[in-house]
């Protein structure tokens, strides 16, 4: 074997990475200054499992952390339109703070995406796809979840 081969695979560690970066621009970044830590915390999850698995190497990590940040960066994206006047459907204030927060998670997030692309999964094309659509409903459940009264002011 050459040293590429028996080389463990560094993109696994790059999505925990991504994942990590996500749940701290998110949780301390805003949710300790905000006073809304609860709320942040609940939303960002799933992203300890992508943590999980990339420090630990897992190959799955990539299926688990690209739905996660697919999400992500859509909501930054929305946020920005948002900001921009160009959508209507979310409402608020954003701070300075939460600006600079959305381009730390957009990019945790194409980083994420990235590394995705280069990593070498062992699952198969439907197993990979069923993680997706599980971590993906996560993410959703989740995020909803951050909204319920009882967590939304946390």
């Amino acid at each position: 074997m050459n040293a590429q081969e028996t080389r463990s695979p560094s993109e696994p560690v790059w999505i925990a990475v991504c994942c990590l970066a996500i749940i701290l621009a998110l949780v301390v970044g805003v949710g300790v200054v905000s006073g809304l830590f609860l709320h942040h915390l609940v939303q960002t999850l799933p992203l300890w499992v992508g943590v999980g698995l990339g420090f630990g190497r897992s190959r799955a990590a990539g299926w688990i952390g690209l739905p996660l940040f697919l999400f992500w960066l859509v909501v930054m994206v929305i946020v920005w339109l948002y900001l921009f006047g160009i959508v209507h459907f979310i409402n608020g204030h954003f701070s300075t703070l939460e600006i600079a927060v959305t381009i730390v998670v957009a990019v945790a997030s194409v980083v994420g995406i990235a590394m995705f692309w280069g990593l070498k999964s062992a699952l198969s094309m439907a197993s990979g796809a069923a993680l997706f659509i599980v971590f993906g409903l996560i993410q959703w459940v989740c995020f909803r979840a951050g909204f319920l009264p009882a967590i939304a002011l946390r």
